[in-house]
């Protein structure tokens, strides 16, 4: 089986539920908080992990971060390339509905303190072929592309949270992109999600496109084919993961050998199953669970 190196985030997430979002000059008072382990690259790596690929997470914390690292390895991801010397573990403040809407605050932290002989020790372990798992929750990416691709690997890449750095990347070695609509809009300066696709197809021919559309499903496009995937019929609790679910399983299920109709399947599924349950890595299913599950197509 090919490998994963996933170089993410790791962060701590402390989750308000509130009635509706803060709005501009308002304080109000939020019915309950609670704390969960989370940050894209650790919800990735743990969706990967519980899908069945061998992912290796890469990352830093501060001296608080051995929660979080403890919950990759109990998930089945190698933690042997992060470090916990960094000077605050990442964070987020995350505003919950009573209706599953999130929105979110980071703070990098020790995220934004990685440094390229930590890199290349990590990429020491690769070869031609193996996955290079990136968001964009940590720095120094564009030297991450080019040694994974001297290295003959294959790169997918979630360019979220998007910013106009992601712009200058050298996106021409990535093999697929993972990306909501407003990401692709903001990439190709495209509104609709046919032309986001169609041009992303153009732009990048040697990637597949995976273009999530939230409860419109996905849509997506390779060399060969066109494919769309419809969503699930679910009650949602809580949508913070549900996108690094999707990323995770979709990854581990093409490696695997599934074919991209099959596995826009799986990692819809499991989408689904993610936001039925509160939290960002504590509602990632596993693969058993995905696979037992009797969902309805909405």
């Amino acid at each position: 089986m090919k490998k994963v190196l996933n170089i993410g985030s790791l962060n701590s997430d402390h989750v308000y539920e509130v009635p509706h979002f803060v709005m501009d000059g308002e304080t109000m008072a939020a019915k309950t908080l609670c704390d969960f382990p989370g940050g894209k690259g650790l919800n990735q790596s743990v969706a990967l992990a519980r899908a069945g690929a061998a992912v290796f997470h890469a990352g830093k914390t501060g001296p608080d971060g051995t929660p979080l690292v403890a919950l990759l390895r109990e998930s089945g991801a190698d933690v042997g390339y992060i470090r916990s010397d960094g000077s605050v573990t990442g964070h987020t403040v995350i505003q919950v509905t009573p209706g599953g809407q999130n929105c979110i605050l980071l703070y990098h932290g020790a995220n934004f303190e990685l440094d390229r002989s930590h890199i290349d020790e990590a990429f020491a372990s690769f070869d031609k072929d193996d996955i290079l798992v990136l968001q964009n929750e940590v720095n120094d990416i564009p030297y991450m592309m080019e040694r994974a691709a001297q290295k003959g690997m294959r790169i997918a890449f979630n360019p979220s949270p998007f910013d106009s750095a992601v712009l200058n990347y050298p996106l021409n070695f990535v093999s697929w992109f993972i990306l909501n609509e407003i990401e692709g809009s903001e990439i190709t300066g495209k509104n609709e999600p046919e032309e986001i696709l169609a041009c992303m197809a153009a732009c990048f021919p040697q990637a597949a496109i995976v273009l999530t559309l939230g409860k419109d499903g996905v849509l997506y496009q390779d060399s060969v084919q066109k494919l769309t995937q419809g969503i699930y019929r679910v009650q949602a609790v809580d949508t913070t993961a549900a996108g690094d679910t999707f990323a995770g399983f979709f990854i581990a299920s093409v490696i695997a050998g599934k074919k991209p109709a099959e596995a826009l399947r799986l990692a819809s599924a499991a989408s689904a199953l993610a936001v039925t349950r509160p939290g960002a890595s504590s509602s990632i299913p596993t693969r058993d669970e995905v696979e037992k599950a009797e969902l309805i197509p909405a």
